[in-house]
Formats: C-alpha cells, sequence, structure tokens
C-alpha cells in the first residue's frame, strides 16, 4: 500500500514512463506504425492522467515542499518550475483536442495540432522528473552560492 510520502516518487515513475511512451509512440507514427502509435499515445495519456490524480491527492494531504537549494541552483530550479508549471496548464487541454482529432481519423488537423503537443508534453513529462530530483534527491548538492 502506498502512503502519501510514496507518492512524490510515484508521480516521477508516472512522468517518466509517459515520457518514453511519447518519444516511442512519436518513432512509430514517423514509420508509419498508426496502430501502435495510437496505442502509445493512449498509454501516454492514461498515464499523465494517472499522475494528475496522484499529484493532486499528493498536494491536497501533504501541500507543497520548499527547494532548499540556493544561489543558481535555485534559479535553475525556479526557472524550471514556472515554465513548467505553465506548459502543465495548457497541456491538458491540447493533449485532449490531439487525441480526440486522431481518434476521430482528421488526420490533418490532428497532425497540426500534435507539432505543438508533442514537443510541449515531452517538456511537462521530462521536467516534471527533473524537478523530483531537484527536491528530494539533489538539495545538499545544489546550496552552490553565486
Amino acid at each position: 500500500m502506498l502512503s502519501v510520502s510514496d507518492l512524490p516518487t510515484l508521480n516521477a515513475v508516472l512522468n517518466a514512463t509517459a515520457a518514453v511512451l511519447l518519444l516511442v509512440g512519436h518513432r512509430m507514427i514517423r514509420q508509419g506504425r498508426v496502430d501502435a502509435h495510437r496505442r502509445l499515445m493512449l498509454s501516454a495519456f492514461a498515464t499523465s492522467a494517472l499522475f494528475l490524480t496522484s499529484y493532486v491527492i499528493y498536494h491536497a494531504q501533504a501541500g507543497s515542499r520548499p527547494f532548499a537549494g540556493a544561489g543558481v541552483a535555485r534559479i535553475t530550479y525556479f526557472s524550471i518550475l514556472i515554465s513548467h508549471v505553465t506548459l502543465a496548464a495548457a497541456i491538458l487541454p491540447l493533449a485532449i483536442v490531439t487525441l480526440r482529432r486522431g481518434l476521430r481519423m482528421r488526420y490533418v488537423e490532428h497532425v497540426r495540432l500534435a507539432r505543438w503537443t508533442w514537443p510541449i508534453w515531452m517538456y511537462v513529462s521530462v521536467t516534471g522528473v527533473v524537478i523530483y530530483l531537484m527536491l528530494y534527491h539533489w538539495p545538499g548538492e545544489l546550496t552552490i552560492a553565486d
């Protein structure tokens, strides 16, 4: 059974899994493997939905964790965090519309939007893992003053 304190790690694993699914899904469509692409992208969406559910539960129960780093590390952390949060807010509606267009076989519109959705979704998934590492595993090493 998972406890609330396990959820940040679960969230990082879900983000990393989504990133891998997105990467492989992108490769599959480049190879013309539409069915594999569809399955992988739906799996990425489901994984991201699980992440969002876990994230909300964690923050409702535990609140936020302050960043312990200082100096350049602090500036770097908040730069990543601000861009991550901003793009994370945009990715949910983008992903839903992109998936909907693909599932409805509106491929021209799907591809046009996917060219924006995919890199943003990748960035959000990867930076989610980076934020987790900076908050939970690197704070001791990231106290470098400028």
